[in-house]
């Protein structure tokens, strides 16, 4: 008897899903890095539009890849305290590369690079997986998970009335947790009535 994967099926087969996460998270994460001389430019950086469903079925996904863009980068980061400044093949550069220091070198950077193949045949775009291990690594260094949020739309998509939903990178326009205090409204205390004799 074979399982059936859990999830959303999109009206896809596999192959279609796969590569449709594949497109759509290699564009959101493409839309961080914004060029100004661009016209098609996105409005908002680092979000996307989609349905409902499917921001909901590629947020793991996104999350998955940023995860192995800060692992990446972490071991990035190790790694340089035994590279070297020598430019590439001259004479001090082929002696470090000859020494242990460039041995040590290469098992620090070696998780590095596979997570960056990893990335790759997930995404199938370079550009995406600089962006991922460049300056989205940088940017959730400190964040332990929930890289991103997907926010429902109040408008529906036109021709079949698709739920929409706005799938989008957390950090920035953020709200203020606890910013403004809400109290309910003083009362004032009726005056007491007098008497009539």
């Amino acid at each position: 008897m074979r399982h059936r994967k859990a999830g959303r099926k999109l009206g896809r087969n596999g192959s279609h899903r796969r590569a449709l996460f594949r497109n759509m998270a290699s564009q959101l994460i493409r839309s961080v890095r914004v060029d100004e001389e661009d016209e098609t430019r996105p409005k908002v950086p680092g979000r996307i539009v989609t349905t409902l469903a499917k921001a909901k079925e590629l947020r793991p996904y996104v999350e998955k890849l940023v995860t192995m863009g800060i692992r990446g980068a972490e071991h990035t980061a190790k790694a340089r305290e035994f590279n070297t400044t020598a430019e590439r093949n001259t004479t001090e550069w082929k002696k470090w590369r000859e020494s242990a220091e460039w041995q040590k070198w290469n098992q620090a950077v070696a998780p590095s690079v596979a997570l960056r193949r990893r990335a790759f045949a997930l995404l199938r775009d370079r550009e995406a997986v600089s962006v991922l291990f460049n300056e989205l690594a940088e940017r959730f260094a400190d964040r332990p998970g929930g890289y991103t949020r997907v926010v429902r739309l109040a408008e529906v998509r036109l021709g079949d009335a698709g739920r929409k939903a706005i799938i989008e990178f957390t950090g920035e326009r953020d709200r203020a947790k606890g910013g403004r205090k809400r109290s309910a409204p003083v009362v004032a205390a009726k005056p007491a009535k007098s008497a009539k004799s």
